[in-house]
């Protein structure tokens, strides 16, 4: 419960997640999400879960609300862009959301000295994702049962409310999507929703790791590559901006990069005259910003 105030009360990138950009970019009205409402969803969902399989509630909806606080602005389009300005600055060096996530509860938040959490709740941030990998193939690196609650929940989330998004925006028709899946999952976002859930809490009952069925897996599967297929990537609108975020974002890295005396705060610990620590406090610093 601690951990999971402290991320409420106490960190500032949690209220930026207000202005960065879930999937559609500037849009023109309030009803798509955006990382906040995303990280809500996710902690709402995970926390059904847990509480329907006895699990730590409060720990699951620490990792949940905490688990993409070092995300970029702009989405994917921008951690794409800052992983690759880093690479050219300091071969060997990554940026990924998961791992920075990690970083601003470790060292960046509460004026540098971290947030204290858990190492239970700092496992299950950096361990939250799979990126466009299939479930049933990857292996997490999550620790606890709710570290694995919080992975299942946050692609349950995002696939859900992104076909809603995308129908929105007019990109997709609900019969556009996989039949299979769509005649699976439920044909409206609530029905999905409790489809994926309820076969979550059914197959992990008394288990001893989180699962899905197979077919539930398939399913969930057919329609993420169909989204990023249609809305993530290709020609969608979604995707439109994709060129100019990226130029953006590298310009901002390259211009504090060459002017790390313009950097607000960089941590303490960093050595600006190195460049592999001017590099991270650049990373540190687009990374916090929102989309405006």
């Amino acid at each position: 419960m601690q951990d999971r105030d402290r991320v409420l009360h106490k960190a500032k990138a949690f209220r930026r997640l207000a202005h960065k950009t879930q999937v559609f970019v500037s849009p023109v009205t309030d009803h798509y999400r955006t990382r906040l409402s995303h990280t809500l969803e996710v902690a709402q969902i995970a926390r059904t879960i847990a509480r329907a399989l006895g699990l730590n509630e409060d720990l699951t909806e620490a990792i949940g609300l905490a688990h993409d606080l070092g995300h970029t602005p702009y989405g994917h389009a921008g951690e794409e862009a800052l992983e690759e300005a880093l690479q050219r600055a300091v071969p060997g060096l990554h940026f990924h959301h998961a791992a920075h996530s990690l970083r601003v509860v470790d060292r960046l938040e509460n004026d540098g000295e971290g947030l204290n959490l858990t190492w239970e709740v700092r496992n299950g941030i950096v361990s939250h994702t799979k990126g466009r990998g299939d479930l049933a193939t990857l292996e997490s690196g999550a620790a606890t049962l709710e570290a694995e609650v919080v992975m299942y929940a946050d692609r349950i989330a995002y696939l859900n409310h992104d076909i809603d998004d995308a129908r929105r925006a007019g990109l997709l028709r609900l019969d556009d999507l996989p039949p299979t899946a769509l005649h699976r999952l439920g044909a409206t976002h609530g029905e999905r929703i409790d489809t994926l859930v309820t076969d979550v809490i059914t197959q992990s009952w008394e288990q001893a790791q989180i699962r899905m069925s197979d077919s539930a897996v398939a399913a969930m599967d057919e329609v993420k590559e169909f989204l990023f297929d249609h809305v993530y990537l290709g020609d969608s609108a979604a995707n439109a901006e994709r060129g100019r975020i990226k130029q953006l974002v590298t310009a901002l890295f390259d211009h504090y990069l060459a002017n790390p005396d313009q950097l607000p705060r960089p941590h303490p610990s960093l050595d600006l005259a190195q460049v592999d620590d001017r590099a991270r406090a650049v990373c540190d610093y687009v990374a916090g910003m929102t989309d405006r």
